[in-house]
């Protein structure tokens, strides 16, 4: 049987840079390697952005090794969202009140086949088409 896919929000990246949080890092970094070595871990092409633009600004690790970083989770499995994907996005919008970068996570998790989305963004435990929300830091 195949190992399931799980999709990782930029958050989750992000904590496994971030040393102010030593907790939050040491698991966020444990789920990376995980999956990461099973070849399970799923990231979107917004992830991606949204890792850089935070890495390389709020967390200060500079440009440079931002765009390192962006490359290496880039290696991950990667989707890349289309057109039915910004429709889908609208309308897990539309039906569940989700705030519309969110739903188009949301939407990238489903999507890809993942069956875990590893985000703080979402409630816990919540379930959308298959996909558990799960919160690893709780």
């Amino acid at each position: 049987m195949a190992a399931r896919k799980v999709f990782f929000d930029a958050n989750i990246l992000l904590y496994s840079d971030d040393s102010r949080v030593a907790k939050k890092q040491e698991i966020a970094t444990a789920l990376i390697e995980l999956h990461w070595s099973q070849k399970t871990g799923v990231v979107s092409l917004q992830v991606l952005q949204e890792y850089f633009r935070n890495a390389a600004g709020k967390m200060g690790l500079g440009a440079e090794l931002a765009r390192q970083r962006t490359i290496f989770f880039s290696k991950f499995i990667l989707f890349q969202p289309s057109l039915d994907d910004v429709y889908g996005a609208i309308d897990l919008y539309r039906l569940h009140g989700l705030p519309y970068w969110d739903a188009a996570i949301l939407r990238a998790a489903i999507q890809s086949g993942a069956s875990t989305l590893y985000t703080e963004d979402f409630q816990h435990g919540r379930r959308f088409d298959g996909v558990e929300i799960v919160n690893p830091f709780l």
